[in-house]
C-alpha cells in the first residue's frame, strides 16, 4: 500500500509543479525576496554581536560605533520588511492564479465528462472536490510558498553564517540536524494517507447534505429525518476518526522537532561556552551563535508544520486531479461535419446499447422516421424510452449499430450542431439562477423582445410572467426558486418555442401542468410540430393519439408499431395499456 501512495504523491507533486511552471516569474521573485529577507535577517545577529563587543564596561562604551550599528540595523529592518511584503504579494498572486487555473480546468472537464460519470457520482461529492478540496489545497500551497522557501534558505544561510564564525560549534549543529529530517519524513508518510481519507469522507458528507437539503420535502413527508440523521452520524463518526488520526500525526511534528531544536541549542550553548572560556570566541560572537541556533532550529518547526499542511493539500489536490484526469466523452472526429439545413429524417439501424455491460437494455433497435413525422414512444417504466432520447441527443453513444440524421451518422457530426437541431422539453425541469428572460433565451441569446413575448404567449406562459414582480426581468433562484412546478415547465416549453428547431423531443413535457393548460399546450405543440420531426415520450396515452407513428416498447425492443387506430384494432399490448387508463 505504501509504494502506491508514494507513487501517487509523486505524481500529484509533478502535476502541481506543472501548474507552478506557468508562473515562474512570481516564483523567481519570491525566491529572490526570500533569500534577501533571510540574508538580511541573519546579518542582524552579527551586528548585534559587534554592538555588544563595543560595550566593554559601563564606562567603556563606544557610543558613536553603537549608534552607527543601530542606524545600519534600522535600514536593514526596513529593507527586510519591504522584501517580505513583495514576497508575500508574489506568493498570493501565484497561489490564487494556480487555484483559478485548476478550478477552470475542473469546470471545463465537468462540461465534457460523459454523462455516465455524472450519473455515477453524487453532485455533492463533485462539488466538494471543486470547492472544498481546492480551498484546502490553496491554504497548503500558500503556506508552502510563504514558509517553505524562507525556512530552507534560513537553514542554509544560518549554516553559512555560523561556519564563517566558528567551524567547531557549527559541526555540533550539523551532527544533530538529520534527526529533524527523519522525524519530518516519518510523519509526512503517515499524514498523507490520513488526510486523503479525511478529504474523501468530507466529500461523502457534502454529498449527503446536498442530497438531504435538495429533497427536504420528501424527507419530511416520509418522516425520514431519523434515518437521515443516522446516516449523517455514521459519516460524521468516520470523519472524526480519520481526522483525529490525521491531527494526531500532524500534532506530534512540532513537539518532536522542538525536542531536536532544544538539543541543538543546548549543544551550541555548552560548546560555545567552552570556546568562550578558552578565548576562542568573544561574548558578542557567542551571543550571535545562540541567536543563530534559535534561527536555525525555528525553520524546522515551520517546515514541519508546512509539511503537514502540504500533505493535506496534496491529498486534496489528488482528488481534484483525479476529476481532471477522468476520461472525457469520446472526442469529435477531426473532420466532423456541421449539420445544416436539416430536414428531420432520422434512422436507427441495428442499435445496441446498455448502461451496464452485463445488463442488456436495447438490442437490435431499428426505426426509420420521415421528415415531419410525429413519433410517440410508449411503454412500461424502464423499457428504454428515455434511453432512446439519450441516444438521439448523443448524451450516450451506441455500442453497436448507428443513428443517422439526414443520412449522416451522428458520430460523424459535431455534438453542438446535432443538439442545436433538437428542441428538448423534459419531465424534469431545469432553470438557472437569473432572470426569466435569461432562462428563456438560453438557446437563442440574440432573440428580440417581440420574439420572446411571442414564444411565451404560444406556450401560455406570458400571463403568469406578467404577474411576477418585475415581469421578464424577475430574478428567479436556483431551479426556479419559488415558481410552481407547472410554471417552471411552461418556461422550459417557452425556451423551445423560441428556437423552433427542425426536430423536437418532448419527454412527458406536460406532466406538471393542469388539464386546462395542457389542452392549450397540446394545441400549441400541434402548431409547433407541423413540418417538424417530433419524438414524444408519454405515459398519458391520450396525449399521443394524433401521432403519425406510435412505438410500443418493452424490454428495450419495439414490440408494436403503428398509429392509434391500428394499434387498438390489434388488441395487443398498446390496447391493454390504453384501455387500462380509461377503464371505468
Amino acid at each position: 500500500m505504501a509504494p502506491s501512495n508514494t507513487k501517487g504523491q509523486k505524481q500529484t507533486i509533478l502535476r502541481v509543479l506543472h501548474y507552478i511552471k506557468k508562473y515562474w516569474f512570481f516564483l523567481a521573485v519570491s525566491i529572490v525576496m526570500a533569500a534577501a529577507t533571510v540574508t538580511l535577517t541573519l546579518y542582524l545577529p552579527i551586528l548585534t554581536g559587534r554592538a555588544i563587543d563595543l560595550i566593554l564596561d559601563k564606562r567603556q562604551v563606544d557610543f558613536p560605533g553603537v549608534f552607527a550599528i543601530l542606524k545600519k540595523m534600522a535600514w536593514i529592518i526596513a529593507i527586510t520588511a519591504v522584501a517580505q511584503w513583495i514576497m508575500n504579494v508574489c506568493n498570493n498572486k501565484m497561489t490564487y492564479r494556480i487555484v483559478q487555473d485548476i478550478r477552470n480546468e475542473a469546470f471545463r472537464k465537468i462540461e465534457i465528462l460523459p454523462l455516465k460519470y455524472i450519473d455515477a457520482h453524487s453532485y455533492g461529492e463533485i462539488v466538494s472536490r471543486v470547492i472544498a478540496d481546492v480551498d484546502q489545497f490553496a491554504d497548503g500551497l500558500l503556506m508552502g510558498f510563504t514558509q517553505f522557501f524562507t525556512g530552507v534558505i534560513t537553514i542554509l544561510g544560518t549554516l553559512g553564517f555560523m561556519l564563517s564564525v566558528n567551524v567547531g560549534i557549527t559541526g555540533v549543529v550539523v551532527l544533530v540536524t538529520p534527526l529533524s529530517f527523519f522525524v519530518a519524513g516519518f510523519i509526512a508518510k503517515k499524514t498523507f494517507t490520513m488526510f486523503k481519507m479525511q478529504s474523501e469522507t468530507r466529500g461523502e458528507q457534502t454529498a449527503l447534505i446536498e442530497e438531504m437539503i435538495g429533497n427536504q420535502k420528501v424527507v419530511q413527508a416520509f418522516s425520514h429525518e431519523d434515518e437521515a440523521l443516522e446516516d449523517f452520524d455514521e459519516i460524521n463518526e468516520r470523519l472524526e476518526k480519520c481526522s483525529l488520526k490525521a491531527i494526531f500525526y500532524s500534532s506530534i511534528t512540532n513537539p518532536s522537532t522542538r525536542f531536536v531544536n532544544n538539543l541543538v541549542y543546548a549543544g551550541v550553548a555548552v560548546t560555545g561556552a567552552l570556546y568562550a572560556i578558552r578565548g576562542g570566541i568573544s561574548v558578542g560572537q557567542l551571543s550571535c551563535f545562540l541567536t543563530y541556533a534559535n534561527q536555525y532550529t525555528k525553520p524546522f518547526n515551520e517546515i514541519s508544520g508546512v509539511v503537514t499542511e502540504l500533505q493535506n493539500a496534496l491529498a486534496c489536490a489528488a482528488r481534484i486531479f483525479d476529476l481532471i484526469e477522468e476520461e472525457s466523452q469520446i472526442p469529435e472526429k477531426e473532420n466532423a461535419q456541421v449539420l445544416t439545413d436539416v430536414s428531420g429524417e432520422v434512422d436507427l439501424e441495428h442499435v445496441v446499447f446498455s448502461y451496464v455491460p452485463e445488463k442488456p437494455l436495447i438490442t437490435d433497435f431499428n426505426l426509420s422516421v420521415k421528415p415531419g413525422q410525429r413519433v410517440a414512444i410508449v411503454g412500461p417504466t424502464g423499457c428504454g424510452k428515455t434511453t432512446v432520447i439519450n441516444l438521439l441527443m448523443r448524451f450516450y453513444d451506441v455500442k453497436e449499430g448507428k443513428i443517422c440524421v439526414d443520412g449522416a451518422d451522428i458520430r460523424d457530426v459535431t455534438r453542438e450542431s446535432l443538439r442545436a437541431n433538437y428542441g428538448m422539453v423534459l419531465q424534469e425541469t431545469w432553470l438557472k439562477s437569473g432572470t426569466v428572460r435569461e432562462n428563456i433565451i438560453m438557446g437563442k441569446p440574440d432573440a428580440t423582445e417581440e420574439e420572446i413575448i411571442a414564444a411565451a404567449k404560444a406556450s401560455h406562459a406570458h400571463s403568469f410572467i406578467k404577474r411576477l414582480p418585475d415581469g421578464y426581468d424577475t430574478v428567479i433562484g436556483e431551479d426556479g426558486g419559488s415558481l410552481s412546478q407547472g410554471q417552471k415547465q411552461l418556461l422550459c416549453i417557452t425556451r423551445v418555442m423560441l428556437c423552433l428547431p427542425p426536430m423536437l423531443i418532448l419527454d412527458e413535457a406536460t406532466s406538471s401542468i393542469d388539464t386546462r393548460t395542457e389542452i392549450k399546450i397540446q394545441q400549441a405543440f400541434a402548431t409547433m410540430m407541423q413540418g417538424r420531426t417530433s419524438f414524444i415520450v408519454a405515459h398519458r396515452l391520450s396525449t399521443i393519439r394524433e401521432a403519425d407513428v406510435i412505438l410500443v416498447m418493452k424490454d428495450g425492443n419495439i414490440i408494436e408499431q403503428g398509429n392509434h387506430e391500428t394499434l387498438l384494432k390489434q388488441n395487443g399490448f398498446y390496447a391493454k395499456l390504453y384501455n387500462s387508463q380509461f377503464a371505468l
